[in-house]
């Protein structure tokens, strides 16, 4: 067996044991919001659904996007964990070309390669679909975020959006739903 192939089956192995979604080939490369607005995106966003990942596993999940400098947004997110603290973590975000400013990079750490972060489709008052996908040479991670700017999304939106991901492959059935429940997030300031 190839060393490519080894190491592959390496990363699959470890990336399905943090249930990462992960799939064969080359990330897809769908399209983006078209004219996207980052002064109507910024502001805070709850999470309600999310695709399975090794880096956020909480609940109470929001996003707050917040204009840093020209062309730099800030990236704050918060999640309350099951023994009740809250993780949070701040980033930013740039367009890689100004051309598609719904093709976002967001980097949290120094160093650190920035990852995708493309807004697909969003109204900028109700909600918003991201997708970011990282390649593994034989493989792909896909990371998929349905967010509102309110703790619930309607059925038939949350559906429409769904029906989106599906249509670049994203496995939907994947979709982890976040509780937003006011009672059980009491513990995150809104």
């Amino acid at each position: 067996m190839e060393a490519i192939q080894v190491i592959s089956l390496a990363l699959l192995s470890v990336l399905a044991a943090n249930a990462q979604v992960v799939r064969p080939g080359k990330c897809p490369q769908p399209a983006v919001q078209e004219n996207f607005d980052t002064a109507r995106y910024l502001g805070k966003w709850y999470e309600i659904q999310r695709l399975p990942h090794a880096f956020q596993y909480g609940e109470c999940s929001t996003a707050t996007y917040s204009l840093q400098s020209p062309g730099v947004v800030g990236v704050f997110n918060r999640e309350l964990l099951a023994n009740g603290t809250i993780n949070s973590i701040s980033g930013s975000a740039t367009a890689k070309d100004a051309s598609e400013p719904a093709k976002l990079l967001v980097s949290f750490f120094e160093n650190a390669p920035p990852a995708p972060y493309w807004v697909l489709s969003t109204d900028y008052d109700n909600y918003t679909l991201v997708y970011s996908c990282t390649d593994l040479e034989l493989v792909h991670v896909d990371f998929a975020w349905i967010m509102s700017r309110k703790p619930t999304l309607p059925e038939e939106t949350l559906k429409e959006l769904q029906n989106e991901l599906a249509s670049i492959k994203v496995t939907v059935d994947k979709l982890l739903t976040t509780n937003q429940d006011a009672a059980y997030c009491s513990a995150v300031s809104r």
